[in-house]
């Protein structure tokens, strides 16, 4: 029977009315507009100034989960303590002030987060350094940004070791326990700090030459927080409930702590709500990851597109109970329309819970986010530009471009890096003078979202044509034995360029290399049908973030 007075609701325009109600004025996250770093630019009113006042709080949590792994648990006020008593030795013991370099060089731990904290707590600066560099790479970094202790866990103590440095440096699994009990009972040390301080250093990805250290403000990173914390309340709105208490979601963490999808957007913000961050520690095996999401009944998990791939492969996802999954993002590499269908359909928790986003180390957290409505109003695009955020394309000489036009995607917000540590031609490159960060990345914005078509460094210059290497992959990701693909140019006496793939399968004579250029004839243009074909069943190199290694491949 239908009700003619029936009204239909468009999900979107009740979004933006709860949103409206949250950011507005007089709202939990009012946004005005202030002065950061010269610019006049969207931010919360209600903010707090200092890392540490987050800290400082977290104790009112108590005996609540902060982190979880396996076989240990910290709590709120357990890992306040244990903080407190760290900067207090730091201080104390090691002479680390406000403005100094602490390096944590290590595998996710319990003790990485507390390290994390007691740096902040002093208003120093933590240097997240890659705990899979080369030790050429860890000599690169000590020197870049000269720390004045650096916390390492005992293989990479061994690294350190042999490189000879005169640092000092504090083993987690034998130093930090004498430290802690020895400090215990410290209060919380108190600095003042100021929006626009340094308070992190994460490397980029380094897929092509030396790594640059982003330098993140205590801006940058409350803006984070307040983010999540939106977020959280929206989420809230959206169900009718009440947002005024601590959170009972529960984050699986499986990517690196030096990497800003587990700092920035998991430990960090979580310490502000409440939440248990629910730590997986070594390689990504699929079993134990999701006996944790049973065990611990795990509401939300941002992962690569590498780990939801092994997921998908592994038989047994249905031996577990997933029930509680609520939520569950890719994130830090672009993934396909059928590879995001093919989670749909073999993983129970994505059929409905699925989203994508788009961000890099330099903006701190998501540029842009794509929910469930947004993958299926437009499949292949990347969401809307997230609260405080400011998205345009540009031509080559900076000009901005109407909608629907390709270019090169710039981002403005509260969250966007200061710069490079000790690089100060690298942050001009990168920063305009009006703060619009040139991301090196192209795309497109289409009815407000937006659409990654590639990195400028990876463009192919093909007889005049440009060619993006994501729309060929995604094209062969399409194909049934292809597990995974990278394409790339070689030179061409001719055309300057012409492309080439790689196409990992599961076996041997899965595919031919005619039958993929035939696949792809139906679906691209002929010149961006590859040239040079290597079809292989060795996966694809690639970075601690998921990032295909693109300089290792070889064809």
């Amino acid at each position: 029977m239908t009700d003619e007075n029936a009204q239909t609701v468009d999900p979107q325009q009740y979004i933006g009315q709860v949103m409206g109600g949250l950011l507005g004025p007089g709202g939990p996250f009012e946004q005005v507009v202030e002065d950061v770093l010269g610019v006049r630019m969207p931010v919360m009113a209600n903010r707090d100034k200092a890392l540490g006042d987050v800290l400082d709080r977290s104790r009112a949590f108590g005996d609540r989960d902060y982190v979880v792994t396996a076989d240990r648990r910290i709590s709120y006020v357990e890992h306040a303590d244990a903080a407190a008593a760290l900067a207090t030795a730091l201080r104390d013991r090691y002479g680390v002030a406000k403005g100094d370099r602490v390096g944590i060089l290590a595998a996710n731990s319990i003790e990485w987060v507390i390290s994390f904290w007691a740096i902040q707590a002093l208003g120093a600066i933590a240097v997240g350094y890659n705990s899979w560099w080369a030790p050429r790479e860890v000599a690169y970094g000590l020197g870049h940004t000269t720390p004045e202790v650096v916390i390492a866990d005992a293989k990479r103590n061994a690294v350190l070791a042999d490189l000879g440095t005169d640092v000092p440096v504090i083993v987690i699994e034998t130093d930090l326990p004498d430290l802690l009990t020895e400090f215990a009972g410290s209060p919380l040390p108190r600095v003042d700090v100021g929006e626009e301080d340094p308070a992190v250093i994460l490397y980029t990805s380094g897929t092509s030459g030396r790594p640059k250290g982003a330098v993140h403000s205590q801006r940058n990173v409350l803006a984070v927080i307040d983010y999540h914390r939106f977020n959280d309340a929206l989420s809230a709105a959206l169900r009718g409930q009440a947002a005024d208490g601590p959170s009972d979601l529960r984050y699986l963490l499986t990517s690196p702590l030096f990497h800003i999808a587990s700092l920035h957007n998991l430990v960090i913000p979580r310490l502000a709500t409440g939440s248990a961050v629910i730590m997986y520690q070594g390689g990504f095996d699929p079993e134990r990851a999701l006996s944790l999401i049973e065990q611990e009944k795990v509401t939300s998990w941002g992962a690569v597109p590498t780990m939801a791939q092994r997921l998908m492969d592994f038989d047994g996802v249905d031996r577990f109970d997933t029930s509680s999954m609520t939520a569950f993002a890719l994130a830090s590499a672009p993934s396909s329309i059928a590879f995001q269908q093919r989670l749909r359909d073999r993983l129970p928790f994505a059929q409905y819970s699925l989203v994508d986003s788009y961000g890099l180390t330099e903006c701190g957290t998501a540029v842009a986010v794509a929910s469930p409505l947004d993958l299926a109003a437009a499949p292949g695009t990347l969401g809307r530009p997230i609260v405080g955020v400011a998205v345009e394309i540009r031509d080559p000489l900076g000009e901005k471009l109407p909608d629907g036009a390709e270019g090169e995607i710039c981002v403005r917000s509260p969250y966007v890096m200061l710069g490079y540590w000790n690089d100060d031609a690298a942050t001009r490159a990168a920063i305009t003078d009006d703060r619009w960060l040139r991301t090196g990345d192209y795309g497109q914005i289409d009815d407000g979202r937006v659409r990654l078509t590639g990195r400028r460094s990876d463009l192919i210059l093909r007889g005049g044509e440009n060619i993006y290497p994501v729309e060929i992959e995604q094209a062969l990701d399409e194909h049934p034995a292809v597990h995974e693909s990278a394409v790339v140019g070689v030179p061409d006496d001719d055309l300057g360029q012409s492309v080439a793939a790689i196409v990992v399968v599961d076996f041997e004579d899965a595919v031919t290399e005619a039958e993929l250029a035939e696949f792809l004839t139906d679906r691209l243009a002929y010149f961006k049908v590859p040239a040079r074909w290597r079809i292989t069943t060795t996966p694809l190199p690639r970075n601690a973030t998921g990032k295909t290694m693109r300089q290792r491949i070889q064809i």
